[in-house]
């Protein structure tokens, strides 16, 4: 499989992602999470888990922040996909995820009894074919799911299952912080220095590149973002001032391409805003910063 522009300089980390696929397939259960600042390419690296694992039964699930305190939203976006096997759970876990998804009357069930019918859930998919469990944006998790997801991550054991999250800095309050982890930290110097140099099409000045590269510590989202924010005379090295931060930047050069489309279009990408499980590559794409993306339209 061909290696996503997006995935530039990502060797160890694919190679990770690769072992962790091959335990499974070997009837080893996994669970990993990918720690990393916004930007640095944690959804690009869930994406290329998942279409490794065109064998596999992928569920997913994206953290949303306007659901987090709504109790176990994010649980049910993962098990949704495998709810036709509910009926061959035994009774009680199979009643308590029924009544914790609505799908039938009674009192809030004990936690510990839904995190079992999870992970009787994934044991009976894995049982025909491996799982792979992808979970994006963990850091805006709803607390009950957040809880009962790292649950049943700490006891996977003998199944061909593997569950995935991509989130942010480490919290107080951080639930995933006893499973093992996966850092995933801005490109190197001459990584950066590539990824740039094939998103721009005019002159590059090396002292401009090397001040990208720093400022942006490696950030990939950022480092192509910041370049688009910058004029050709700014690129080539002439007036690179500016006092914004960086993150006012990449968010202004957002605002500057959605402003410039159609009042329809500004409309459907504020539906699809309130879509919880748009993936981010379909973003990327509408965007247009996603190189694949750029070069299908071409």
């Amino acid at each position: 499989m061909a290696t996503h522009a997006s995935l530039r300089g990502r060797g160890e980390e694919l190679g990770t992602l690769d072992r962790l696929l091959e335990a499974v397939r070997a009837g080893e259960s996994r669970a990993l999470v990918l720690r990393g600042e916004p930007g640095v390419g944690k959804t690009a690296l869930l994406d290329y888990a998942i279409e490794s694992a065109s064998e596999f039964q992928v569920a997913r699930a994206v953290g949303v922040e306007s659901e987090i305190e709504l109790a176990y939203a994010a649980l049910h976006q993962l098990c949704a996909p495998l709810l036709d096997r509910i009926e061959r759970l035994p009774g009680p876990q199979r009643d308590a995820l029924a009544v914790t998804f609505g799908l039938s009357p009674g009192a809030a069930p004990d936690r510990f009894l839904v995190g079992l019918a999870v992970l009787t859930l994934f044991s009976d998919v894995a049982d025909e074919r491996p799982l792979l469990g992808v979970v994006d944006d963990a850091q805006w998790l709803d607390g009950a799911s957040a809880q009962l997801l790292a649950f049943v991550a700490r006891r996977l054991f003998a199944d061909s299952v593997a569950v995935v999250f991509a989130t942010r800095d480490l919290s107080d309050e951080d639930r995933l912080a006893e499973l093992s982890e996966l850092v995933v930290e801005g490109l190197d110097h001459a990584d950066a220095r590539a990824l740039l140099g094939a998103a721009v099409t005019g002159r590059l000045d090396e002292r401009v590149v090397d001040r990208i590269v720093a400022e942006t510590r490696g950030n990939p989202l950022a480092l192509l973002e910041l370049t688009r924010g910058l004029s050709a005379a700014q690129l080539a090295g002439f007036d690179l001032s500016g006092t914004l931060p960086l993150s006012a930047r990449v968010e202004q050069s957002y605002l500057r391409r959605l402003q410039l489309l159609p009042d329809e279009t500004q409309r459907l990408l504020l539906v699809a805003a309130a879509e919880p499980v748009v993936r981010k590559s379909s973003w990327a794409c509408l965007l247009g910063t996603d190189e694949e993306c750029r070069s299908s339209r071409r």
